[in-house]
């Protein structure tokens, strides 16, 4: 059982106001999908292995006072013998509500940790779309975002926050 005196010092204010930092999501939905097959059906005659091209974004902004959304851009395209296979695009996008975050969090927070809770939900929709559309699951392996996030700062090409849009990565 909590202590009075660890309850009155932590970071609970006067008149009940709570500067804890917290984070929620608050949906989580596709902003956009899109599943091209351009050779059906002869593609699926072809014995050519596939070159697999895949490329992930993360973009962040600002919706209002304590909400913030990030979306992730998914694109993968297959290319068998010079010719498209399949081409998938999918923006799925996640709603956080954030209170009390630090500014110096906030871009890491959003560029990194909101996508990596989100992932898992894109990655699904990517497998469904190609195995629907007649090709093996695309199951793409989990990814590092923090990795890709230090590189970029690194490299001087995440975005500082500006205005409404927070960055990308």
């Amino acid at each position: 059982m909590a202590d009075i005196d660890e309850i009155e010092s932590g970071d609970i204010g006067a008149n009940g106001s709570d500067e804890t930092p917290q984070v929620g999501i608050i949906a989580q939905y596709v902003k956009d999908l899109s599943f091209e097959n351009p050779r059906a059906p002869q593609i699926f005659q072809s014995e050519g292995q596939p070159q697999l091209n895949v490329s992930i974004n993360v973009n962040a902004t600002r919706v209002s006072d304590d909400v913030y959304e990030v979306v992730l851009r998914i694109a993968a395209q297959a290319e068998t013998d010079g010719q498209t296979s399949f081409a998938v695009e999918l923006l799925y996008g996640g709603l956080f509500g954030l209170r009390n975050v630090p500014e110096g969090a906030l871009q890491p927070f959003l560029l990194v940790e909101a996508p990596r809770l989100i992932f898992p939900f894109a990655r699904r929709i990517v497998a469904d779309a190609t195995r629907d559309g007649g090709f093996p699951p695309l199951l793409l392996e989990p990814i590092d975002f923090a990795a890709l996030y230090l590189a970029q700062t690194e490299n001087g090409q995440a975005q500082a926050p500006t205005g409404s849009g927070i960055g990308n990565a």
